[in-house]
């Protein structure tokens, strides 16, 4: 696989950052319009479609409710340590050539940022999605910053396991045998 020039790495981060930078804004939009203009705080729930519906729910901690900040230490806590690695996937993407790793992390990194927004603002993050079929939930209640995320990590992990497989296949037996006859 051969390397993009220098003037290419540097559009493909561009987009990256770019990718980044409307994840979170689109994603500070929707959650504006969850909390002000359609009020589900107060609401509650929303049925879009049967299996569908804008739920307000607030997190105080981060994947899967895991790490949740019970107190004012653990909230800061908690933004730093997201900060962290939101700072350790801008400096990976700094660092990748090829736009689908650097896409990939412009997901996570918007993600991340829009989140840390949210628990800086409010000590909680905002999530509205609520995806169910009758009352089987194959996730707890998101947001388009969780789904970024989570997108984006997939996308990650599926492009490591799919070059390792390029690289872990031994070279055919007949390439010497082809390029000795060849020359």
């Amino acid at each position: 696989m051969s390397q993009p020039g220098t003037m290419a790495v540097w559009r493909n981060r561009l987009i990256g950052l770019l990718l980044a930078g409307v994840i979170f804004v689109v994603d500070q939009w929707i959650k504006a319009q969850v909390l002000y203009t359609i009020k589900l705080p107060q609401v509650g729930s929303i049925e879009i479609v049967s299996f569908f519906n804008l739920t307000y729910a607030e997190n105080y901690g981060i994947s899967l409710g895991m790490l949740t900040a019970t107190s004012m230490e653990m909230r800061w806590l908690l933004i730093a340590l997201t900060s962290g690695i939101a700072l350790v996937v801008f400096i990976w993407m700094l660092r990748e050539k090829l736009l689908g790793e650097i896409a990939a992390l412009g997901l996570v990194l918007g993600g991340a940022l829009g989140n840390i927004l949210d628990r800086m603002n409010n000590g909680f993050v905002v999530d509205y999605a609520d995806l169910h079929f009758g009352d089987f939930r194959p996730f707890l209640i998101f947001n388009l910053a969780d789904a970024a995320i989570s997108i984006g990590v997939l996308i990650i992990l599926a492009r490591s396991f799919l070059s390792r497989e390029k690289h872990d296949e031994p070279a055919s037996l007949d390439e010497p045998a082809q390029a000795a006859t060849e020359s």
